[in-house]
């Protein structure tokens, strides 16, 4: 059976999600940072995620990725098929959204779309919202990790540091970047990274959809970061490098990918080399 919801775009403006909420296949999820803008108002039959689902949640490194139990588990809840259409979405302008599609796709579920903008951009343009939770349909979901090449672990990444054609995309604020804040062992960022924080990447004169895409590429090649490149892209726990690896994506970086342990992991280790101005 075809579907129009598999045509959606990576990047879906809410006028044409609003064209698509009736098909079967859709599978639209509301992950907030804030649990109560969901009750405020969602998309309508948007399922709620609780973001902490996207994290293992313990351990040294409670950032990292939950094992495939946990993530046949939750996704199952959800009612995640193979032939369905994940919209995921927010309430701050990507970053936990960014990160459930960076999880889909490391578990090599491809069928995605990110509402830009998330629920700002819905609601200020007056389109129809519930108040009502959605339950979801479970489903028997079995996820593997298929694509463990989205992922960069910490030794790799201390591995690849110097190579040629490779580069960090440190998503924090120029402080923690600095070495100036911050709530690890060690303050700085990773030899060689550049820093441009998530937030810059969204246009706040538009409920914070991404920006224009010319201006983002000539930003970043400024910094170094060019779309032949192979490009990691990390934070503190890899929430807010949620949203730049979307955006990476949807500028055309075809090898973007994540260390998901973070600076959590980095800045807590004393065998990790460490960078200040």
């Amino acid at each position: 059976m075809s579907s129009e919801a598999n045509l959606l775009p990576l990047i879906v403006e809410p006028d044409r999600l609003a064209e698509v909420l009736d098909d079967p296949q859709l599978l639209i999820i509301d992950v907030p940072l804030k649990p109560e803008s969901y009750a405020e108002g969602h998309v309508p039959g948007a399922r709620f995620l609780d973001y902490r689902r996207l994290l293992v949640g313990s351990g040294e490194v409670p950032n990292e990725v939950p094992d495939e139990a946990a993530l046949s588990a939750l996704f199952s809840e959800l009612g995640l098929t193979r032939d369905t259409h994940v919209v995921a979405y927010d309430d701050e302008g990507g970053g936990w959204a960014g990160r459930l599609l960076w999880t889909l796709e490391l578990i090599g579920h491809r069928r995605y779309s990110y509402l830009n903008g998330g629920i700002h951009a819905w609601r200020a343009e007056g389109l129809p919202s519930e108040t009502t939770p959605t339950a979801p349909v479970p489903s028997e979901y079995e996820a593997a990790i298929l694509n463990p090449d989205v992922a960069i672990d910490r030794e790799s990444l201390q591995e690849r540091l110097s190579d040629k054609g490779f580069a960090v995309w440190d998503a924090r604020s120029p402080e923690e970047y600095r070495g100036e804040k911050g709530q690890n062992r060690r303050l700085g960022h990773i030899p060689g990274a550049v820093n441009l924080e998530w937030t810059e990447a969204m246009d706040k004169a538009r409920q914070l959809r991404i920006r224009d895409y010319a201006e983002l590429i000539t930003e970043l090649e400024a910094l170094g970061l060019t779309p032949d490149m192979e490009v990691v892209t990390h934070c503190q726990s890899h929430h807010r490098s949620g949203f730049t690896w979307l955006v990476g994506k949807a500028l055309g970086f075809e090898k973007m990918r994540a260390y998901p342990g973070s600076w959590k992991e980095w800045g807590n280790r004393d065998d990790t080399p460490v960078e200040k101005p």
